[in-house]
């Protein structure tokens, strides 16, 4: 990839139930944040695209962003829609069409599990009368077998989630943030076998956004840009197990369009997982964190409960991984997840992480997407 695009700025809203708050007050205010950070103002941007699941069309923003005329597109592509977002503005500014490019994701979900309808996915409506729209079901299943696959014990499951509480407790944006021991989040009501009820993240609320601008743009802002060295986004091939596709389809183990996404990204940053200084993973649960980890190439499979027994994944580890807490501590607003990811590693990476901040000055990070039915987004940053 040419060094033709860089982050020149990052905003968040708080995440968490925000009663009176909707989610497009929340993309907005991300929005607000993003543009102050960058030093330039709503219609100095050229380009949009953003996403939400349920909380509105990301477009119709400009009613209190203002009326510009610029080119918004919205994008909905699950939990990967704001990685998807940001690979659309790279794109635009890679191709010139644009010097400032936009891309925002928020979420205003209820309390209880995500209800997807099946048509939207292609399926029958017997696939939801069955019950097989739940997606629990598909996490416990995906992570039991590979669990005896490769001797990952239960407590390990635990050990995961403990840490994204702790590290939550450090994130004065993230929503839970209260620590939990491994004790008790092991003893809690059992969802989908092996996973309790807080190893899972909740249906969250909130919005962040991240601006993109080409070098000669970023030279003349005064801001802390971040060289964006690589973004990838990739769909699954025949063979993955997904969320509503779960089978083991052909001949051997299945495919992993995670790792697909990881082996092109870091093919076109021109470095290695081992480079990696601080890591953002999609963690739906605290299973999908032990299988990305392997997936994204940092570890061998099965290695994952040496490396977190260890303590290879937390804040002062050789890999920090989700030290805002991830989708454990700050809940999934489906279209703001992939953009939080960035906006934590641009905010390590400057060394703004205050309580959270990964010692010794990281230099590399790496945000990891994953959204149903098998879609993923993967970013290499560095300074």
């Amino acid at each position: 990839m040419s060094e033709s695009v860089v982050i020149v700025g990052v905003g968040l809203s708080k995440f968490g139930r925000q009663p009176g708050v909707s989610g497009r007050e929340m993309a907005v205010s991300a929005i607000t944040a993003a543009l102050a950070d960058a030093g330039v103002a709503w219609p100095d941007v050229d380009v949009a695209f953003g996403g939400s699941d349920s909380a509105g069309l990301a477009d119709t923003l400009v009613s209190e962003l203002g009326f510009t005329g610029i080119p918004f597109t919205n994008v909905r592509n699950g939990c990967a829609t704001g990685g998807s977002a940001l690979f659309s503005a790279v794109n635009a500014v890679r191709a010139g069409s644009a010097s400032i490019g936009l891309a925002v994701g928020f979420d205003k979900h209820p309390r209880g599990a995500f209800d997807p309808t099946p048509a939207e996915w292609g399926l029958s409506e017997g696939y939801g009368e069955a019950g097989l729209m739940v997606t629990t079901q598909f996490f416990g299943a995906k992570i039991s077998r590979y669990m005896r696959q490769h001797g990952i014990s239960p407590d390990t499951l635990a050990r995961v989630a403990e840490k994204s509480y702790r590290n939550g407790a450090l994130n004065p944006n993230a929503w839970r943030r209260e620590p939990m021991s491994a004790e008790a989040i092991a003893g809690a009501d059992m969802v989908n076998d092996p996973l309790t009820r807080y190893m899972f993240c909740s249906p969250g609320e909130g919005g962040a956004a991240v601006i993109v601008a080409s070098p000669e743009v970023a030279e003349r802002l005064t801001g802390r840009p971040i060289r964006l060295r690589a973004i990838t986004h990739r769909t699954r091939r025949f063979g993955s197990f997904e969320v509503f596709s779960p089978s083991v389809q052909g001949v051997g183990e299945p495919t992993s369009v995670s790792a697909d996404a990881a082996a092109a990204a870091f093919e076109q940053a021109g470095i290695s997982p081992s480079d990696v200084d601080v890591a953002q993973l999609q963690d739906t649960e605290s299973g999908a964190e032990l299988m990305h980890m392997a997936e994204c190439g940092f570890c061998e499979h099965g290695e994952q409960e040496q490396w977190i027994a260890e303590g290879a994944t937390e804040i002062g580890g050789r890999l920090p991984v989700n030290t805002d807490g991830g989708c454990i501590a700050n809940g999934e607003p489906i279209g703001a997840s992939g953009l939080r990811q960035v906006h934590e590693v641009v905010t390590q990476l400057r060394g703004e992480a205050g309580d959270r901040q990964v010692p010794g000055g990281p230099s590399i990070g790496f945000t990891h997407v994953y959204g149903a039915p098998g879609i993923s987004a993967c970013t290499v940053l560095s300074v």
